[in-house]
């Protein structure tokens, strides 16, 4: 299963967080780096793990619990 660390950016829905992963590599040609961002929805459980915005969580891929949650919330890193 894949595992990816992300920032809490949103919290508006029940049960649900918006996670923002970032990457980062080195351009083939050119060697820049390149900064790439993704939103992942992400099912939690506010009576296990109590997130608020900026939080760095860990989240973990899982069958589809919605039309766009297909990820959960493993643990709460830190801010």
């Amino acid at each position: 299963m894949k595992k990816l660390q992300g920032k809490v950016i949103s919290l508006k829905t029940k049960d649900t967080a918006v996670v923002k992963v970032e990457r980062v590599w080195a351009h083939p040609l050119y060697q820049k780096l390149v900064r790439r961002s993704k939103k992942y929805a992400c099912n939690f459980d506010a009576k296990l793990i109590e997130l608020v915005l900026n939080d760095v969580v860990e989240i973990e891929e899982t069958r589809p619990l919605s039309k766009t949650k297909n990820f959960k919330v493993v643990k709460k890193i830190g801010k």
